[in-house]
């Protein structure tokens, strides 16, 4: 069995009791008792329940913000880069749904100073989103009819709702769903010229099955 620190089995077990009761309906005693732990060593790693919460709020928003810095500053080009961006993006719906479920679920108790930092992370990943497709629209690699605030907000709803309905034991693996969100992305932003591109092609379906 894998081991965890305690810092780890606190938020595993407030994840899950959560998802179960609710973020009100939840108390730190509840959380010291099924994590088998003390109140002295929950406070020694979070100060409050709310940031606790924050923290679970945190772990993935830094996820996808990282990844996209990194694709930002590690790939050439526009269309490169936004299909990284998506791929890890989606990539978080595996690694962390957990804390997505209870981000969306008690996403209005967060409040204060941790909202604030929260709101301004997803505010940079958005911003770096809308950067990434107007640099693509002045290289003529993205249709500039279609702004590209808009396409941001498209790109980021479709993909969050991934959290309702991926499994792991599905019949597609994240990374086949990523590919298809970039195929999907690419028809939609690609000007006629961009789509002919070779590197352009090896982001594009193939066809084949994509089902384990």
């Amino acid at each position: 069995m894998k081991k965890t620190n305690l810092k780890e089995r606190i938020i595993e077990t407030a994840l899950n009791l959560f998802e179960q009761h609710g973020y009100h309906g939840v108390t730190v005693d509840q959380i010291v008792s099924e994590s088998g732990t003390s109140k002295g060593g929950f406070y020694h790693n979070f100060k409050s329940k709310d940031e606790l919460l924050y923290y679970i709020h945190d772990v993935f928003i830094s996820y996808v913000l990282e990844k996209a810095r990194e694709a930002y500053d590690n790939y050439d080009t526009p269309v490169s880069q936004l299909c990284a961006i998506i791929q890890s993006f989606t990539k978080v719906f595996d690694l962390y749904k957990p804390h997505i479920t209870v981000f969306y679920q008690e996403s209005t108790y967060s409040t204060g100073e941790f909202n604030l930092k929260i709101n301004k992370k997803r505010d940079e990943y958005k911003n770096l989103l809308i950067t990434v497709i107007r640099e693509g629209q002045q290289k003529g690699e993205f249709r500039s009819e279609v702004p590209a605030q808009i396409s941001v907000m498209a790109i980021i709803g479709m993909v969050n709702w991934t959290y309702k309905w991926f499994k792991k034991d599905g019949p597609l693996t994240i990374e086949a769903i990523a590919q298809i969100f970039n195929d999907l992305l690419l028809h939609s932003l690609l000007t006629e010229k961009a789509m002919n591109q070779q590197e352009v092609q090896s982001f594009l379906l193939k066809s084949q099955p994509l089902h384990k």
